[in-house]
């Protein structure tokens, strides 16, 4: 398939959102996984929600939110913890496949971009973090829009913002399967990055290609 702009998500595609458990969440012993998938799933709960009743609180605010709910259903009271927490979320942990995936991208003479629900001082840190920055050609951020995806208008505010005309043109890239629904509905090129072996969903909304990891992208688009 001919295409010369890659659109990657950010938060699970990219950057590992478990990581700042790891790093900063040892105190949490058994309780850190359960806290950490609980964090991920109220923060998105909260975009979708804020979305749907067309209000608007950047992404680091429902981070906090969602690690503040966390932390109370489990009974975990540690300022200090929390703070840590967010310290790390700033700068997660890049997937040892991204710097790669991205490279071979750009030594075919792609065009790169990130698009993510992140505030842009929230994905500027973490790109500057892994040292991939070079490998980027566009950062876009939903806060100009004041909604998050998988809203269609949204993904409008992406394409725009990458001077690309129609969205069969971008290859989305996420592994996240509803935001691969949402840039599926819109009629971008989407390739679901299934990390974890997740089962599909959203029939009629479904990706180009679903890979393991990043390694295989290239391939699957340049050949060789």
């Amino acid at each position: 398939m001919a295409a010369n702009t890659f659109m990657f998500d950010a938060y699970g595609t990219l950057f590992d959102v478990h990581s700042a458990v790891r790093e900063a969440g040892s105190s949490l012993g058994a309780l850190a996984e359960p806290v950490s998938q609980l964090w991920r799933t109220k923060q998105l709960e909260y975009s979708w929600t804020l979305t749907l009743m067309q209000g608007f609180d950047d992404f680091w605010a429902l981070t906090e939110r969602g690690l503040d709910f966390a932390l109370a259903r489990y009974g975990v009271a540690d300022p200090a913890l929390k703070t840590a927490l967010m310290n790390a979320y700033q700068t997660l942990g890049a997937y040892p496949d991204v710097a790669p995936a991205l490279a071979r991208l750009k030594a075919a003479g792609k065009t790169t971009a990130v698009f993510t629900n992140g505030t842009k001082t929230m994905v500027d840190a973490a790109i500057a973090a892994a040292g991939i920055g070079s490998l980027l050609d566009h950062v876009v951020t939903v806060e100009e829009a004041l909604a998050y995806k998988p809203l269609p208008a949204v993904y409008h505010h992406a394409m725009t913002k990458v001077g690309i005309g129609a969205p069969h043109e971008i290859v989305f890239v996420s592994s996240n399967r509803w935001d691969i629904a949402g840039a599926a509905s819109f009629g971008m090129v989407p390739v679901w990055i299934n990390r974890t072996g997740m089962p599909n969903e959203y029939p009629g909304r479904d990706p180009v290609a679903a890979l393991p990891d990043l390694s295989g992208l290239a391939t699957a688009f340049l050949g060789g």
